[in-house]
């Protein structure tokens, strides 16, 4: 059984900047991260795109487009596609495939309803689903938790075939989402502007979560296009049944990140055996194989 990190603690460091960030104007920020992101002057977004893949270490060769002169602004450049075949999907149908490229934060089994965060923070199921009756689903199940770093590809793609039965904005905070916030911000991502998706698979129902952060200034997804902005605080989970359900096929993407961030995968006691040897600080790639769908 995966086993969540014994990590140490927040250190002074991480708390000082989680303090800084409850003093910042994060949405103004990530909105003004949108509008930068998004200026098609050719001679700014180029050296822009050129600055961000060299601090970054970020190569083109796997990308559908390998100019920055081939995107229309930063944010195509940093959702990109990648080219054909860059990703393939594990030829096993009973794996549980990465949705994303990213790091393991967390993976593990669900202490009753808490998701283990970090050391010494939880959070539970029913606070990141918004919702008491929808969380008791995956009470005792499967989570894991996947940081996406600027680098990594930004697209989100089905980990199983499904059929999306419903899906909620739910209103938050813009904190960071890297592993020192982690460690010092409780319940970070239940307080965290995010998009819950829940699908029904053959396996079992699947909770597919996209978390906003700071400088994530949009989610999208495949049948609902722009989420977010504008940033909402309150006024209320935005719920939508989808009607008729929308099926995504394995691999299929289903939504994307203007900007980096986290997705978290929930599934229900019996369905999932992660795979061994992986655990948090693992890299994965999307397509590769987290686990197994059993039965």
């Amino acid at each position: 059984m995966a086993r969540p990190s014994t990590e140490q603690g927040a250190s002074l460091g991480d708390r000082l900047f989680a303090l800084l960030q409850l003093c910042l104007p994060t949405r103004l920020i990530s909105q003004a991260v949108f509008v930068l992101t998004r200026v098609r002057a050719p001679a700014f977004k180029n050296a822009f795109i050129r600055w961000f893949m060299r601090s970054f270490g970020i190569s083109l060769a796997e990308a559908e487009f390998d100019r920055p002169e081939d995107y229309r602004h930063f944010n195509a450049f940093f959702t990109r596609a990648l080219k054909p075949g860059a990703r393939p999907l594990d030829p096993d149908p009973a794996s549980f495939l990465s949705p994303v490229d990213g790091t393991l934060s967390q993976l593990g089994t669900i202490e009753g309803e808490r998701i283990f965060q970090a050391k010494g923070r939880h959070y539970s199921a029913a606070e990141l689903l918004a919702d008491t009756q929808r969380a008791r689903t995956f009470h005792g199940g499967s989570y894991c938790t996947i940081y996406l770093a600027p680098y990594n590809y930004h697209r989100i793609h089905m980990p199983v075939a499904g059929l999306l039965a419903e899906w909620l904005y739910v209103p938050g905070r813009l904190f960071s989402v890297n592993p020192a916030t982690a460690r010092a911000m409780p319940r970070l991502f239940a307080r965290n502007e995010r998009v819950v998706c829940l699908f029904d698979t053959d396996a079992g129902p699947l909770a597919l979560v996209l978390v906003g952060a700071l400088n994530v200034g949009s989610m999208e997804t495949v049948w609902a296009g722009r989420i977010s902005p504008p940033h909402r605080r309150g006024g209320g989970v935005m719920h939508t049944l989808a009607s008729p359900p929308v099926a995504l096929d394995r691999g299929e993407e289903m939504g994307r990140f203007n900007m980096g961030s986290t997705v978290i995968l929930l599934a229900p006691p019996g369905v999932l055996q992660w795979q061994a040897g992986i655990g948090p600080g693992t890299t994965v790639r999307m397509g590769q194989r987290l686990g197994t769908l059993r039965g």
